[in-house]
């Protein structure tokens, strides 16, 4: 380890790999609230934060569980089709709290063209919240409605391999055929009680 008066200890954040200062401190003096997406393999997570001096404060919080337990979601929570209806479900809610304008705060990783963080994004963008970004990075209308699971679906042949592959969709009585049209009624789902209320 390195030592002397000149060597200065990282912050334990950075150490971590839990925060890019330099990266964050271009977020904060935007002085626009940060759209915050994470997602894993089972979840996504969206939130506007602000930033303040004695800690960041979340604003609007949606995460896709949100889509189970309300919206009647009926497919896996980590797939793009739900971290697009959960950036467009927190895109509605921002917009109910006033929020018009953020910027995507993606965190340490860098996010590849066209994944989940993206997806969430372009959620987010359809709701009405303007935000900064390349309309290429975007995932396409096939992936985010999850077409593509529908045609991985028919393309197997065998069921042994269909129930292995599937077996959240069918444990859940619904068939990847069938995800094109479940995205299309939860997102009108949604819309609906984002209208009346």
């Amino acid at each position: 380890m390195a030592r002397g008066p000149a060597y200065q200890v990282a912050f334990r954040r950075r150490r971590e790999a839990k925060t890019d200062y330099r990266r964050r401190k271009e977020l904060i003096a935007s002085g626009l609230t940060r759209f915050v997406f994470r997602c894993s393999l089972s979840n996504s997570l969206a939130q506007f934060v602000e930033a303040a001096m004695n800690g960041d404060r979340v604003l609007v919080s949606a995460a896709s569980q949100e889509l189970v337990r309300d919206y009647g979601w009926k497919a896996p929570c980590g797939n793009m089709p739900a971290a697009y209806l959960t950036g467009f479900l927190a895109g509605l809610k921002a917009k109910r709290k006033g929020i018009e304008k953020a910027v995507l705060d993606a965190g340490v990783k860098k996010p590849v063209k066209g994944s989940k963080i993206y997806a969430g994004l372009k959620g987010l963008l359809d709701a009405g919240v303007e935000v900064s970004c390349d309309s290429d990075v975007l995932p396409s209308e096939e992936r985010i409605t999850g077409e593509h699971v529908a045609e991985h679906w028919r393309s197997l042949t065998d069921p042994e391999q269909r129930s292995r592959f599937f077996s959240q969709y069918l444990a859940k009585g619904l068939t990847p055929e069938d995800l094109a049209k479940h995205f299309q009624d939860v997102k009108e789902n949604i819309r609906k009680a984002f209208s009346q209320g």
